[in-house]
């Protein structure tokens, strides 16, 4: 295997007595989608502002193509491309305008600022509204331009952190087109973060979840979906419930069980859910245990996610 196009080693970051890193290892191969799943506080937003060079990991190493990300940042700077979760587009100016002072800052000629830029009004279908101001574009037209400003100097990687929050199903598909076209078409490498797990499931070759600071489980998007069982019996109820997960858990036919002390949702994974189901629900009478409300269905990467990260509200 060659060496990754991102790697991070041990990467720690440290606010006062927060600690939002703690030792993550990452490793993204080159033109691959990886996407960076995790909850609100999670350190998915500070991730990407080490790999990117907006800020210094308190300890820990992260290299972009072999270069290091402190040491050498101005090469790091040189060959990525980064949309970011908040738009910080100057809406005062056109969409053609965002693109050229960008070429500029990164010392493109004219005539290359020219051919890129419509290259990408192609890419992004901002047609004629590439010449009007910015400030009247939709939430979905502003997030095509900050792609397009990502990849204006055409980068070997680029980093996306939520890229399609707040935008509608058919914008956010036009986007999830938009990056499948840049790795099979360009080899660009991709890291993603995002709060949709279809998106992740639609989009990445690799998945990994974050959680206070640590990187609990990584895996192919099958791959994990298969960890949890071919089917997951959610099962909610009242009353003591541990006799009931006593009884259950060696049975031969569950891979994996999770509960929740928040909402009460016990999750199953099984080998066949309506199967097992009836059996299953004969192990609830013990301790006052009753059974509310019982669902079946094919896991998804959402059952993985909240298996790792629980279902608690975040308030960070």
């Amino acid at each position: 295997m060659t060496e990754p196009m991102i790697k991070a080693c041990g990467l720690i970051k440290r606010y006062g007595e927060v600690t939002a890193l703690d030792g993550v290892d990452l490793q993204v191969q080159g033109g691959t989608v990886y996407a960076l799943l995790g909850p609100n506080g999670a350190g998915k937003t500070t991730m990407i502002n080490i790999l990117t060079t907006l800020i210094e990991p308190t300890a820990g190493d992260g290299f972009i193509a072999g270069n290091h990300v402190v040491r050498e940042a101005e090469a790091v700077r040189r060959i990525i491309g980064v949309t970011f979760q908040d738009l910080v587009l100057d809406r005062g100016l056109t969409g053609r305008q965002v693109l050229d002072i960008h070429g500029r800052l990164y010392h493109q000629s004219r005539e290359v600022r020219r051919r890129r830029i419509e290259e990408l009004i192609e890419l992004i279908q901002l047609g004629d509204a590439i010449d009007r101001n910015v400030r009247t574009y939709s939430g979905g037209m502003q997030r095509r331009l900050e792609l397009a400003r990502g990849l204006m100097t055409n980068p070997q990687i680029i980093f996306l952190d939520e890229p399609t929050q707040g935008l509608d199903p058919q914008n956010r598909a036009a986007i999830w087109d938009y990056i499948r076209s840049l790795r099979h078409e360009q080899g660009l490498t991709v890291l993603l973060t995002t709060h949709f797990m279809e998106e992740a499931e639609a989009l990445a070759d690799m998945v990994g979840i974050i959680d206070h600071g640590h990187k609990v489980i990584e895996g192919t998007p099958k791959e994990l979906v298969a960890s949890i069982g071919a089917d997951v019996i959610s099962i909610t109820g009242t009353g003591d419930n541990s006799h009931f997960l006593q009884r259950i858990q060696n049975l031969s036919y569950i891979d994996q069980i999770s509960h929740s002390n928040h909402d009460g949702v016990i999750q199953i994974g099984v080998d066949n859910g309506a199967r097992r189901i009836a059996e299953i629900v004969s192990y609830a009478g013990g301790n006052g245990y009753v059974i509310e409300d019982i669902v079946v269905a094919r896991p998804s990467l959402g059952d993985v996610f909240l298996k790792y990260t629980g279902r608690a509200l975040r308030d960070k």
